[in-house]
C-alpha cells in the first residue's frame, strides 16, 4: 500500500481546538476506511524556509496570526501551482485568498488586517460580528466541488473566527479564475475553490470542529484526493 503524506501547516497549540481535533479525524479515516495516512505538522516558519513540496496534500489550519505569514502563503502557492490537494480552514481560507490575490491577481500590496492592522487596502478584514462559537447555514453552488462532497446544497457549519473577505475585492479574484462556491444567509462568501485544480478547497468555517470520530465530507474529500495523488506519484 502506498503511504499518503499530508502536511498539516500551522503553529500547533493545545489552545487551538482544531489542532486537537485533526489527529482524531485522521485516526478515524485510518480505522474506518483503511487509509494509510502519514501526517506531518509543519510550523509556518518551517514552511517558509523548507516548503511543502513532496507531500500528497496540504491542510492549512486555523490558529492565526501565524508566526510566519510568508510560510502560510508559500504552502498555499506550492499546493496551487503543483496540483497538490489543498484544504484551508478558517485562517487557511483567509490566506488562500491572500495568496491568490498577490500571486495571481497581482495585488502585491494587499494585506490581512490581523497581520497588518495599518494596511490601507486589506483583503481580509474584521467581521461585522464575531463568528467565534457560531453555527450558521451555508448555501452551496450547484455543481461545485463543495456541493458534490456534501451531497447537498445547504449545510449548517461551525465557525471560530473574527476575520473574513473584503467583498470589494472578490470580483477581481473571480475574474482571475477563483470560484466562490458557498455563502451564508447574508450572502457573505464562506467557501472558495479553484476550478481545474485536482482538489483546492477553502472554508471560513471549520469542518474539523464536528464529531471527532466522523470526519466531515471535506476532510474525507481531501484524504481521498491525497491518496489519489500518492498513487499517481508512484
Amino acid at each position: 500500500m502506498t503511504t499518503t503524506r499530508i502536511a498539516l501547516v500551522g503553529d500547533r497549540s493545545p489552545d487551538v481546538r482544531s489542532h486537537l481535533r485533526v489527529p482524531l479525524l485522521l485516526d478515524a479515516l485510518r480505522e474506518l476506511e483503511g487509509l494509510d495516512l502519514d501526517a506531518y505538522w509543519i510550523p509556518t516558519e518551517e514552511a517558509e524556509h523548507h516548503g511543502v513540496g513532496g507531500f500528497d496534500a496540504v491542510w492549512l489550519l486555523p490558529g492565526s496570526p501565524y508566526r510566519s505569514e510568508a510560510g502560510a502563503l508559500a504552502a498555499v502557492r506550492t499546493a496551487r501551482e503543483e496540483g497538490i490537494p489543498f484544504l484551508g480552514t478558517c485562517a487557511g481560507f483567509q490566506h488562500a485568498l491572500l495568496e491568490y490575490a498577490r500571486n495571481v491577481c497581482g495585488l502585491h500590496g494587499i494585506g490581512h488586517a490581523e497581520n497588518t492592522p495599518d494596511a490601507e487596502d486589506p483583503l481580509i478584514v474584521p467581521l461585522a460580528c464575531s463568528l467565534v462559537g457560531h453555527e450558521g447555514t451555508i448555501a452551496l453552488n450547484p455543481g461545485s466541488l463543495a456541493a458534490g462532497l456534501l451531497g447537498t446544497e445547504r449545510s449548517v457549519e461551525r465557525y471560530h473566527c473574527n476575520y473574513g473577505a473584503n467583498a470589494a475585492h472578490l470580483d477581481t479574484l473571480r475574474t482571475h479564475g477563483l470560484s466562490f462556491s458557498g455563502a451564508d444567509t447574508e450572502g457573505d462568501v464562506r467557501v472558495t475553490e479553484l476550478p481545474g485544480h485536482p482538489f483546492f478547497l477553502a472554508t471560513l468555517f471549520q469542518p474539523e470542529l464536528g464529531d471527532g470520530h466522523r470526519p466531515h465530507p471535506f476532510v474525507r474529500g481531501l484524504a481521498a484526493a491525497a491518496v489519489a495523488h500518492a498513487k499517481a506519484a508512484g
